[in-house]
């Protein structure tokens, strides 16, 4: 990311600006790129800062992105089938040898942007009365707090596996709820919270959703998922010790937290998301799948750090990099999705749940 201003850190967020400062810079990026106008910026930022003067002078201040130069079409050339692993490019040096238990893995999987896919709005992959399924809306408590999260299950009474989901910093959308439909036909006994709960929900707090989360402490994202987890373990028809959990963009990065907080977390898939404390990556006990698109280099500039935290403590980890995918690619409902990239990402989460969860 080009220059910017120092973030003013919040007094509400108790002290973890961290999640804040990526909303911050994920806003000046998109804007710097051309996805979102001037005015949604300044709208994203003033939610964030609680001032739109503020957020004017900072963006003011906040350097242009160089201006890329165009690549002709012919010096990428496009996979003849469907996106497939490669190995990591040789100028990196393989993990050491670690125990069985262990995988540090690094793959790139070319995604084609050959023909861009048109985003449409909330488009429904699986209907929410497919017979096959069981949905609704669901609420628990979260250390006196209502959390409202949206249930999506096969028909029957289990016992299934439980797939906790983290919506982007959009809140819980029509897309989120889509997505828990389609891990709900594969198997799982999905849960996509509504971390936007104890202000009255995402429709409630409808444009301003980034700005309430970014003044959120992250912990709490943290603590609602854990009454999430105890809510489904509760139900009769899960089985309780067979967890899972994956997200999205900032829901990544939640999922990341997660993953070093929640021991009963078996498997972790956190789509493009920001670090979590790396001094809290010694307690993670979930193997985790870390999904990224190969031209979010914001993102993508943590990846060595998390990775060799994970190598030294001997975490279960693979990472898998789309050549060519912007962030954001999986949603198909935005401006970055890439059919190719998604396709392959989703097959692979399932793969990996399969693996580490239902097994």
């Amino acid at each position: 990311m080009s220059h910017q201003p120092v973030i003013p850190p919040s007094d509400t967020t108790g002290g973890d600006n961290s999640m804040r400062n990526y909303l911050v810079e994920e806003f000046v990026e998109d804007y710097q790129e051309g996805h979102i106008t001037r005015r949604e910026a300044l709208q994203k930022l003033a939610a964030v800062f609680g001032s739109a003067a503020f957020a004017s002078s900072f963006l003011a201040a906040c350097a242009p992105a160089p201006t890329a130069t165009p690549v002709p079409p012919t010096a990428t050339k496009p996979p003849t089938t469907a996106p497939t692993a490669t190995s990591a490019p040789s100028a990196t040096k393989p993990p050491a040898a670690t125990s069985a238990a262990t995988t540090v893995a690094t793959a790139t999987v070319v995604a084609t942007l050959a023909t861009t896919p048109v985003a449409t709005v909330n488009p429904i992959t699986i209907r929410p009365d497919d017979p096959a399924l069981e949905v609704k809306m669901v609420e628990f408590d979260s250390k006196g707090a209502k959390i409202m999260a949206y249930l999506a299950k096969p028909q029957g009474a289990g016992a299934f596996p439980i797939a906790l989901i983290c919506h982007e910093n959009r809140g819980l959308t029509e897309h989120i709820k889509d997505v828990a439909r389609r891990a709900a036909k594969a198997g799982y006994a999905s849960l996509a919270l509504d971390l936007l709960s104890q202000e009255g929900g995402t429709d409630k707090v409808g444009a301003n959703v980034p700005g309430v989360l970014g003044n959120v402490p992250p912990q709490r994202f943290v603590d609602d998922f854990k009454a999430g987890l105890a809510f489904m373990q509760s139900q009769p028809f899960v089985a309780k010790d067979r967890v899972g959990m994956f997200g999205f963009c900032f829901g990544g990065g939640v999922t990341w937290r997660c993953a070093t907080q929640m021991p009963e977390l078996r498997a972790a898939i956190p789509f493009y998301g920001p670090n979590p404390p790396l001094t809290d990556v010694p307690n993670t006990k979930a193997a985790v799948l870390a999904i990224y698109g190969g031209t979010d280099t914001r993102i993508n500039a943590g990846i060595p750090e998390i990775e060799a935290a994970l190598k030294q403590h001997n975490k279960v980890f693979e990472k898998q990099v789309y050549d060519g995918a912007a962030h954001a690619f999986h949603n198909d409902t935005g401006a970055n999705y890439n059919a190719n990239a998604a396709k392959d990402a989703w097959a692979k989460t399932l793969a990996w749940l399969d693996k580490y969860v239902k097994a």
